[in-house]
């Protein structure tokens, strides 16, 4: 019996790694200290009541968030790790499937488990207030969401303890991903846990596009919303068409992994390039998805901070538009070599430049919009201004890898590496950061402290420059992706060590961040006026943090930036006309999401582990789960205008 024991722990912990060890007691310290302290302070019913059964978008929003900046810790430290081990020739800091382990995980994490999930707080902290909503159109299905993508980057996450850590690519080809090439455990986890995930992602995708066209402010036509909400709507709409393809793509993998198919086994009939069309199908909309919505926010950073109205907001609009579509005619840039005609390169090469032009619209209309305004450098312009060189930088990269014939000697190389972070880091987190420091005072009620803000943003900057410009070089002087370890005599070793260092900067940058919002909840400025930023857009119209059910009375839209508008007009002594309070429609919380996704949580680890038994009940869980949603009728409420009143009263120290 113990010999049976011994060889199920061995089959189901990661043994043999210090570093894993590591994670091992550090994960349990952690554990032990969550359980403290919600016991000891007794929290665990207020955890259920406010946080895991909470349909309020809000809340849904700040989730969203701590979570990200957990995986971007997590994919932070993975990146160091790599970094350390390529610092210089001959290291053996990590052992070689650890090493691939890690860049496996690095890249899986920070696109679908910190990208995705900081775009979607900001979609949920930030839209309903933009267009005048009191929550979302779906809560039910966004709380579900929110829950679908915890547990599925959960399942991911343990897998570097527990049965293996995936380590055939952040995109998992084949054939290192099928049976043949991956044995083990982690690519499975890979697959349910991005599956999961992704569920969730497809839903928000909907509900927010349902929530834009139908829950608009009377007089808020398509053509006065507020540019963050249109990069939403555009980075929505493609959500909706690229994830069932990433759904598909790794329902048939897990078909060749699980069933004994043969899509992407070539001695059994299949291809593995199907596999790599498909999921660069998916794969370069996503980086159009993650980031639009970073346009958005630069648009409505640039507007507030020039106090000006944004040039062109017409050709905005048109270019989020176009970029929306163009992105699912790019996605054969990725692979020039595979062995295409010509004529299939030419047009990729077209499509890739064509879609530079909409972005570098938006270039100079950010510029425009600058021009003779009255520019006030706090920290999110500052993140705006650092975002501009930065995307230029990978803007133009991006037009040399578009070049087929050059892309040959590019192709696989640390130059594609750089511009790949250059464009994500550069664009998507520097834009997510902005719009972070931009709304976290409407939603916390506090501003993150200027100071320790910019020490953050210099070290982030510097560190960034510092880590990847090496990086082009490396690739033009023949170092490629997936390199584990090199030698003296390649003449790497200088500009290797350089990008560490940029790396280690950059991680100093983070913990001033980290330090930043400790400092700030006790001693930030507080958000006394609900319009902290003198802003344009509705969401500053009303309380820092805003109640539940976000307006008193609903807005009746007239203009573009519509609160500033109003601002202008009531210096002119004109006070536009208020509705009397009527009792508010508000959903009920649910515990339905959570416990239907820790089901799905459990499919996808019997999978996982080929428990047919645990599979079962995962499925008769989530079935249950839909039947009691289904039989549910009590889920919504109404606030009652006294209560209303004194919940304005007590917001903006006034009657109402």
């Amino acid at each position: 019996m113990w010999d049976s024991i011994k060889e199920f722990a061995a089959d189901f912990f990661v043994t043999g790694d210090p570093l894993i060890y590591g994670a091992d007691v550090s994960i349990a310290l952690v554990s032990i200290a969550i359980v403290f302290v919600l016991t000891y302070f007794k929290k665990w019913k207020w955890l259920w009541r406010e946080w895991l059964t909470t349909v309020d978008h809000k809340k849904i929003g700040i989730m969203y968030l701590i979570a990200s900046l957990l995986m971007l810790f997590r994919g932070g430290v993975d990146a160091i790790l790599m970094r350390m081990q390529l610092a210089l020739p001959d290291v053996e800091f990590l052992q070689a499937d650890h090493y691939n382990a890690i860049f496996t995980t690095h890249g899986t994490i920070m696109i679908l488990f910190m990208a995705m999930p900081m775009m979607f707080a900001l979609f949920n902290m930030v839209v309903p207030l933009q267009i005048g909503a009191r929550d979302v159109a779906f809560p039910f299905l966004n709380a579900l969401s929110f829950w679908m993508f915890l547990f599925g980057a959960m399942l991911l996450n343990i897998s570097f303890v527990i049965g293996g850590s995936p380590d055939a690519g952040w995109l998992s080809y084949p054939p290192l991903s099928e049976l043949s090439g991956s044995p083990g455990r982690g690519q499975d986890f890979y697959i349910w846990g991005i599956q999961i995930s992704g569920i969730g992602s497809l839903a928000t995708g909907i509900n927010f596009i349902v929530t834009i066209l139908k829950m608009r402010a009377p007089g808020m036509k398509l053509m006065k919303m507020p540019l963050f909400s249109w990069s939403v709507l555009s980075a929505s709409i493609t959500i909706l068409f690229a994830f069932p393809i990433l759904t598909v793509t790794l329902a048939l993998l897990f078909l060749d992994r699980y069933f004994g198919a043969h899509f992407f086994t070539l001695d059994g009939g299949g291809m593995s390039m199907l596999y790599v069309n498909l999921i660069w199908m998916w794969g370069h909309p996503e980086v159009y998805i993650v980031v639009l919505p970073a346009f958005g926010i630069f648009s409505e950073i640039v507007a507030t901070f020039s106090r000006k109205t944004v040039f062109g907001y017409n050709s905005m609009v048109f270019a989020m538009m176009v970029i929306s579509v163009l992105s699912f005619f790019t996605w054969v840039h990725h692979f020039y070599t595979m062995g295409s005609s010509a004529d299939v390169n030419a047009f990729f090469a077209i499509t890739t430049m064509a879609i530079s032009i909409p972005t570098g619209v938006k270039i100079f209309n950010w510029l425009f919009t600058m021009y003779r305004g009255r520019i006030k450098f706090d920290l999110p312009m500052l993140w705006t201004m650092g975002f501009i060189p930065c995307f230029l930088v990978g803007g133009a990269t991006g037009v040399m890898l578009a070049v087929a014939p050059a892309n040959f000697q590019y192709h696989n190389s640390y130059f594609l590496v750089a511009h790949f972070h250059q464009v994500l880091i550069g664009g998507v987190v520097f834009g997510y950061l902005a719009g972070i420091y931009y709304w976290w005072p409407k939603l916390f009620g506090f501003k993150l402290d200027e100071k320790r803000g910019r020490w953050g943003f210099w070290f982030w900057n510097i560190g960034f420059y510092l880590c990847f410009f090496p990086q082009y070089f490396l690739g033009l002087d023949g170092m490629t992706r997936r390199v584990y370890t090199y030698g003296w005599d390649r003449g790497w070793a200088a500009l290797n060590f350089a990008s560490t260092a940029g790396a280690f900067l950059m991680g100093v940058g983070f913990i001033f961040q980290v330090w930043q919002i400790a400092y700030s909840v006790r001693k930030g400025e507080r958000d006394k006026t609900g319009d902290i930023w003198n802003g344009r857009t509705l969401e500053w119209s009303i309380p820092s943090p805003p109640p539940v059910y976000n307006f008193a009375r609903v807005p009746q839209v007239q203009h573009v930036d519509d609160w500033w508008r109003e601002k202008e007009d009531r210096e002119n002594g004109i006070v536009r006309p208020q509705p009397e309070l009527e009792p508010i429609h508000m959903p009920k919380n649910s515990g339905i999401p959570f416990i239907m996704s820790s089901f799905w949580f459990l499919i996808g680890f019997g999978f996982t582990f080929d428990w047919i038994w645990l599979v079962i009940i995962g499925f008769l869980g989530v079935f249950g789960s839909m039947y009691a949603r289904s039989f549910t009728y009590d889920v919504d409420y109404y606030i009652p205008v006294d209560e209303i009143k004194k919940t304005e009263q007590k917001l903006r120290g006034a009657t109402t």
